[in-house]
């Protein structure tokens, strides 16, 4: 290593970077493939695209792209505290809901500091803690899910903040509502909890936490959602946090000025009040996730019962059959990362890509 390299510090040093999931224009040109004939379903994004008002309002917003955005987010910030019954003071705005995952590290998280999270959860959780000095602890996952009584035991003085998705990625598995309320309940004061609620438009009604109606009770809570999965908006990266008045002022404080641009709020607050859009997309992620299960369990293999917009399988070999279904135009992906190395994730898309799929799938395990 250089010796410039070595002026950042070992913890900087030392992060493995994030890995996405591959684009369709890297596949075309390493397989010489049609991009219109690739199929990604590797980032659970939604296969409808965007709401049809989302749309227009990117189009009018154009018109003022010379100008910087609204750094406050005001328009944005009006219609999710109308559609959260939430107030001004209790936001924080992101370039997606890494960010608002990042701000909480940056604002709350220091070099001798630990941030609690569980096996098989979101890469950048680590990601945000090692970046900031801080040291993460890392607790066995319970039949791929988060061990909550394990993560309770973890804390320490030492512990500023645990992080738990709800449901969780890549396994798509789910905390009742009755059991993360009780976590929460249990958590020290002055450890945050950071709510990561990625996926809750997937949820039915009756599976939703309604998290952001304990607020009130805990002060402690920083709940993050985003824009980029059920409302399709994943190439503009916006996301938001909703929590104390005084989280968030501290949150606010690190936070870039600008961090979200012009066209993605304009977006965002169309998304907001498309509530029939929504629907469709859960409706349509709800068929696509049966015609995956019942193909998989035609094929053999066995999964992971996921409450999101995603499923992970097991299947021999994983990476050898990522590989085969890469040549035949088909992209999902491989999370030996998380510690899986016998699992492949595939999001749910249409129900033609999720045909291509199984197809697909099914030459890869017989090759």
């Amino acid at each position: 290593m250089s010796d410039i390299a070595n002026l950042a510090p070992a913890y900087i040093r030392s992060i493995a970077p994030y890995q996405p999931g591959k684009p369709i224009t890297d596949l075309a040109r390493d397989k010489s493939l049609e991009p219109s004939q690739i199929v990604k379903l590797a980032s659970n994004e939604n296969p409808l695209g965007v709401s049809p008002n989302a749309h227009m309002a990117m189009m009018d917003a154009l018109d003022e792209i010379a100008r910087y955005p609204d750094g406050n987010s005001v328009s944005l910030r009006d219609a999710v505290c109308e559609k959260f019954n939430v107030t001004p003071s209790q936001l924080v705005f992101g370039n997606g809901s890494n960010d608002i995952l990042e701000l909480s590290a940056r604002a709350f998280l220091a070099p001798g500091d630990e941030a609690v999270y569980s096996q098989h959860a979101f890469a950048v959780y680590s990601l945000v803690t090692q970046a900031v000095g801080a040291t993460g602890v890392v607790v066995p996952a319970k039949e791929f899910g988060h061990d909550l009584d394990a993560m309770l035991l973890a804390i320490t003085p030492k512990t500023r903040m645990v992080f738990v998705a709800n449901p969780n990625n890549p396994t798509g598995t789910l905390i009742s509502k009755a059991a993360l309320k009780q976590f929460i309940s249990l958590v020290p004061k002055s450890t945050l909890v950071i709510l990561d609620e990625a996926y809750d438009e997937y949820l039915t009604d009756e599976l939703k936490a309604e998290s952001i109606g304990w607020l009130a009770e805990f002060n402690n809570l920083v709940i993050s959602r985003t824009f980029s999965k059920a409302y399709g908006l994943a190439g503009l990266r916006v996301g938001f946090g909703v929590t104390s008045s005084a989280i968030a002022d501290l949150m606010n404080r690190v936070r870039q000025p600008f961090n979200v641009n012009s066209i993605a709020q304009a977006a965002a607050v169309a998304s907001l009040g498309d509530d029939e859009f929504v629907e469709r997309t859960r409706a349509l992620n709800q068929a696509g996730m049966v015609q995956i299960t019942q193909g998989l369990q035609k094929l053999d293999l066995t999964y992971i019962p996921s409450f999101a917009n995603f499923i992970s399988f097991k299947v021999s070999d994983a990476r050898g059959v990522y590989e085969r279904l890469l040549n035949q135009g088909v992209i999902v992906r491989p999370i030996a990362n998380y510690e899986m190395p016998d699992y492949l994730r595939v999001s749910i898309g249409l129900f033609s890509e999720n045909a291509r799929f199984l197809e697909a799938l099914d030459q890869a395990i017989k090759a």
